[in-house]
C-alpha cells in the first residue's frame, strides 16, 4: 500500500482538497494518509463496498477504547448513547425508534413549514452585499429540526452555538480550547434537552421527542439526550454545508435548479462530508486487501464522489449524469437517517430561492471553512436579493 502526505489544515487543500483527492486516488483504491497515519480509500467502488461490509462497524474494538479524558469527559459520555457510534442490537434498536419520525409520511407533514419559513426568511434578506449563510442556509436546518424535536424555535441562536461548538471535536484541528468549549456546549445542550423532555412527560406533542418518551423502557434518558443532539448537529452540519455548496455551484455554473437531479448532484459534487471511518471488527480482505482486527479505514467520500473512473469530468456540476449513487450520505447500517428529510428541505429551499431571487449572484469569491473533514463555506457573500430590508 502506498502513501500519501497532505495537511488537512494547509489552506489551499482546505480550499480545494479534490487535487489531492486525484493524486491519492491514482495511487491505489487504498492509500495510506500518513499526516492521520490511517488507510484511506479512494474510489467509489472501493468507498462504497467498505461502506456496506458487514466485518466493518462504527464502535471501537473493547480492546482498543481509549483511556478516558476527564477534559472531555461530558461528550465522550454523549458520544457513548450516540447510534452513530454503535453497532449491532443497540443500533437497531435506537435508530428504529428514530425511524419512526421520519416516516415519508412525517417528512411530508413538515413541507408546508419548511417553504414557508423559506419564504419568511427571504423577507428579511436586506438590500446590498450579504451572506447567504447566515441569512438563509443556517436558519432553515435549524429552524426544522427544532420544529420536529419538538422544542421552541427561540431557541435557535442557542442550538447553532452548542451544535457548532460540539462538531468542532471532529475537525482536524483539534486544540484544547476547541474541547473546552465542546464540554461547556454538551453540559448546556443536555440540560436543555433534558428541560424539554420533562415538559414533553407531562404534556407530549406530535414530536420525535414525545415518540421517544413514548418507547418506554426501549430507550433511557441518556440515549434519548444522546439521540436529539446527534440529529441536531449532524442534520444542522450537513444541510448548512450542502445548501451553502449547492448554490455556489449553481451560481458559478450559472445553471439555477431545484429538482430532484440537481440536489443528488450537489451531494455528488461537493458534498459536506469528506470522510467517515470504519473500524475492523475481524479479519478480512477487501478488494485485495488484507485487514486486521482494530485497523481503521478512513472512507473519502469527496474523493469516491469525484472518481473519473464512474463519471466524466467529475468536477462539472451536471444534474442530467447517470450512474451509482453517490456516497455523500453513506451507506451500510449507518446510511444517514435524516436522508430523506435532508432532500426535501435542499429543494424546498432552492425551489423558494430561486423563485425569489432570480438576479442573486456571488458578491465576492466564496471561502471555505478550515474544518476538515467537513467540507463547507466560511461564509457566501451574495447580492441582488429583490426588495428585502434596508
Amino acid at each position: 500500500m502506498k502513501s500519501f502526505t497532505q495537511s488537512p489544515t494547509d489552506p489551499a487543500f482546505v480550499q480545494d482538497p479534490y487535487p489531492a483527492y486525484d493524486a491519492m486516488r491514482v495511487l491505489g483504491p487504498f492509500v495510506r494518509w500518513t499526516d492521520y497515519d490511517l488507510i484511506c480509500t479512494t474510489s467509489h467502488a472501493v468507498t462504497s463496498a467498505v461502506l456496506r461490509d458487514k466485518r466493518l462497524g462504527r464502535q471501537v474494538p473493547a480492546e482498543l477504547a481509549p483511556a478516558p479524558d476527564a477534559a472531555r469527559a461530558g461528550f465522550d459520555g454523549i458520544e457513548a448513547h450516540s447510534m452513530l457510534e454503535l453497532e449491532g442490537p443497540d443500533h437497531m434498536r435506537l435508530r428504529g425508534l428514530v425511524l419512526r419520525s421520519f416516516t415519508s409520511r412525517g417528512i411530508a407533514g413538515l413541507a408546508d413549514g419548511i417553504r414557508a419559513l423559506c419564504h419568511a426568511l427571504v423577507d428579511q434578506f436586506p438590500t446590498g452585499d450579504f451572506d447567504l449563510l447566515d441569512a438563509y442556509a443556517r436558519p432553515v436546518p435549524v429552524i426544522t429540526i427544532a420544529r420536529l424535536l419538538g422544542v421552541p424555535e427561540s431557541a435557535a441562536n442557542d442550538l447553532l452555538g452548542w451544535s457548532n461548538a460540539m462538531v468542532a471535536m471532529y475537525q482536524a484541528r483539534l486544540t484544547s480550547q476547541i474541547i473546552a468549549e465542546a464540554e461547556a456546549a454538551t453540559e448546556a445542550f443536555s440540560a436543555f434537552i433534558r428541560t424539554h423532555l420533562d415538559i414533553k412527560r407531562a404534556a407530549p406533542g406530535d414530536d420525535l421527542m414525545s415518540t421517544l418518551l413514548a418507547a418506554g423502557d426501549k430507550i433511557n434518558e441518556a440515549e434519548m439526550i444522546s439521540t436529539c443532539i446527534l440529529l441536531l448537529n449532524a442534520g444542522h452540519e450537513a444541510t448548512v454545508h450542502t445548501l451553502g455548496n449547492g448554490v455556489k455551484a449553481m451560481l458559478e455554473s450559472g445553471m439555477r435548479r431545484a429538482d430532484a437531479a440537481a440536489v443528488e448532484e450537489v451531494m455528488r459534487l461537493d458534498p459536506p462530508l469528506h470522510m467517515f471511518t470504519r473500524w475492523v471488527m475481524e479479519d478480512c480482505e477487501i478488494a485485495g486487501q488484507p485487514f486486521r482486527r482494530g485497523e481503521k479505514i478512513g472512507c473519502l467520500l469527496g474523493a469516491a464522489n469525484r472518481d473519473p473512473g464512474i463519471w466524466d469530468a467529475p468536477e462539472v456540476f451536471n444534474p442530467e449524469r447517470t450512474g451509482p449513487p453517490h456516497v455523500a450520505f453513506g451507506g451500510g447500517a449507518h446510511f444517514c437517517v435524516g436522508a430523506p428529510l435532508a432532500r426535501m428541505e435542499l429543494q424546498i429551499a432552492l425551489e423558494v430561492l430561486w423563485e425569489r431571487c432570480p438576479a442573486l449572484m456571488l458578491a465576492e469569491d466564496p471561502v471555505y471553512a478550515d474544518v476538515y473533514h467537513f467540507h463547507g463555506l466560511e461564509r457566501l457573500m451574495v447580492s441582488g436579493a429583490p426588495g428585502g430590508r434596508t
